[in-house]
């Protein structure tokens, strides 16, 4: 152990140092500055200076999903903590490992209502695994070293820790390494032997049974574990929004997405099936509709590593909490014995049923009768010309749901958005967290207009950083999906969803390629089909700058198949007013 004289500025530059850390997104402010000071002298820690602190929080999302690191952000008190909140549910509702440090007022002026103070430990509690306050400066290489190991290990998460300014000012002896002080706190891994093997048994046993992936499975780095484990069963596989390429879409085995802009295929297996093994999914409602009249005819089988997910919204048959990787390597190992026992699941008959929805009820789309840009053409030209080895980064709405369709996904990790909380504005910043991460490859932020203007200001950082990403603003001039539910559920009362207003149409309010040149990208404009696929190319031959690429498509575009909010799964809607026939190919 070595012991160093420094400030508790100096201290917490060194514990980041010291856990790994290489990038902090961030912006400098009255009590957060002494931590600035040292940070300018560091040459193992880049700052990233953001333009928002959403931004921050949002582009080290991204920046931990592509590295598989803790991502970092830094703020100070105040109104620049509370700009974090966004972010900070982001990842507890996705489980992104993230630690936000934000500096707090004098630790003699907390509760008193000094300048520029609030209680972000306070109002973050809800939404962070663990938030710690400091008031110590010889707290702070000990709490940096437990935020990480809290952050990464067990479900992954926020967590937050907020420093009194004093307590980076005063004088502290730093050791390192430190010994946490975590007593409570001992996530489960290892799967419980006796209910794999339950596990095992309904699964040969079963005549209709599904792998139910979640976004678990990628955190855990399990994909190749499900890969053998679906292809030994023979069971079908559905991914979930957050669990897209955890097996590749072209598998055979692989049903699609399934839920609220689900295919038909996954929908039905899941509402067909006898048997779901759950595998580092939550039940969320996205997913389920409405609850009671979810896949009624299936036991559940839950593997998790969070014990607080399992029965939470579907009673579990078979509970079994773990880390998804190790949870599929001991399926594997139980199905096997199983084999050999000379116990196998028959599912010939379940397949020919899935064939037929499969085949039946294909995802498409219809060109706009007018001529004009269908979105989710252009989407599907962004993913077939830059290919299955880019990431792409979605922000929230109907360019969401197209890019998680029309996009085809063959390596985990390569879709990211913003899935639980749903926030706009998540796709720029995250896509250009994502770049930092992995500069070597493509970074596509597949964005709507409503969400693009709630973020784009970090376009500054990404042209002054060296950060090319590439966007792709899907222009219908409205909110969207909003305006989808409008259409089918409020009687085409279209009450504040327009962007745009007669008056302003013309002119383009904002011009996006000319806010994309004021802060220093390369603006280009698509807006018929027979030029979409030229103008991809040249953002793709652009790598010295970032490029916006502003897409004029109808504004009539919806999203299906579609199971309406508190509905059941049997209710999906292929297009407005139909729905498939449940009974085909029996």
């Amino acid at each position: 152990m070595t012991t160093e004289q420094m400030t508790g500025a100096q201290a917490l530059v060194r514990a980041l140092e010291n856990v790994g850390v290489d990038t902090v997104f961030g912006i400098p402010g009255g009590a957060i500055l002494p931590a600035y000071d040292p940070l300018f002298d560091s040459k193992k820690l880049r700052h990233i200076l953001v333009r928002h602190e959403q931004g921050a929080g949002h582009a080290a999302q991204g920046y931990a999903m592509v590295t598989g690191k803790v991502g970092v952000c830094m703020a100070t008190s105040g109104p620049g903590a509370t700009n974090l909140v966004t972010p900070i549910s982001d990842a507890y509702m996705d489980s992104v490992p993230l630690v936000a440090i934000t500096g707090q007022v004098a630790s003699k002026a907390i509760g008193t209502d000094a300048f520029q103070e609030a209680d972000i430990a306070g109002i973050t509690m809800p939404i962070t695994k663990h938030n710690f306050l400091v008031t110590r400066a010889e707290d702070i290489g000990r709490t940096i070293a437990e935020a990480f190991h809290i952050a990464r290990t067990g479900r992954p998460g926020p967590v937050l820790v907020d420093i009194a300014k004093d307590a980076l000012q005063a004088t502290v002896a730093f050791e390192w390494p430190v010994t946490l002080q975590l007593p409570g706190y001992r996530p489960v891994t290892r799967p419980h032997s006796k209910q794999v093997r339950e596990a095992a048994r309904l699964i040969v046993e079963a005549r209709r049974p599904v792998l139910y992936v979640g976004g678990g499975v990628l955190k855990a780095g399990a994909s190749a574990e499900l890969k053998v484990l679906a292809e030994l069963t023979g069971a079908p596989v559905v991914t979930t929004l957050m669990a897209k390429g955890a097996l590749p879409d072209s598998h055979p085995l692989h049903m699609g997405m399934p839920g609220m802009h689900g295919s038909v295929g996954a929908v039905g297996a899941l509402q067909k099936a006898d048997l779901l093994v759950t595998l580092g999914a939550r039940f969320d409602d996205r997913v389920t509709g409405k609850l009671d009249g979810f896949a009624p005819h299936a036991k559940v089988v839950h593997a998790d590593i969070d014990p607080a997910e399992i029965s939470k919204n579907r009673h579990a048959d078979v509970p079994i909490v773990g880390d998804a990787r190790e949870v599929i390597a001991d399926l594997i190992v139980a199905v096997q014995a199983e084999h050999e026992a000379g116990r196998k699941g028959d599912y010939e008959d379940w397949w020919r049923q899935l064939e037929a929805w499969r085949t039946t009820y294909p995802l498409g789309y219809d060109r706009p009768a007018d001529g004009s840009l269908a979105p989710q053409y252009v989407i599907e030209r962004i993913g077939r010309l830059a290919g299955p080895d880019a990431y792409y980064v979605a922000g929230v709405g109907q360019h969401q749901m197209w890019t998680a369709q029309f996009i085809k996904y063959e390596r985990p990790g390569a879709f990211l958005n913003s899935g639980g909380a749903g926030t706009m504005g998540y796709a720029v910043p995250a896509a250009m967290g994502a770049k930092v991460g992995a500069p070597d490859t493509q970074v596509w932020a597949i964005d709507g207009d409503g969400c693009f203007q709630m973020t784009n200001q970090e376009l500054a950082t990404c042209a002054i950083e060296g950060i090319p990403v590439k966007i792709a603003v899907i222009n219908n001039g409205n909110l969207g999906m909003v305006r989808q539910w409008q259409t089918l559920f409020y009687n085409e009362r279209y009450s504040n969803t327009d962007l745009q207003s007669a008056a302003t149409r013309a002119k383009r309010v904002p011009d996006f390629v000319k806010l994309a040149e004021a802060y220093g990208c390369v603006g280009l404009r698509c807006e018929r089909a027979e030029d979409v696929d030229g103008v991809i190319a040249k953002a793709m031959e652009i790598n010295d700058a970032p490029v916006v690429i502003d897409f004029i498509v109808h504004q009539d575009a919806m999203v299906w198949p579609m199971v309406a909010a508190g509905t059941a799964n049997d209710d999906i809607k292929i297009a407005r007013d139909m729905a498939p026939d449940w009974e085909n190919g029996d």
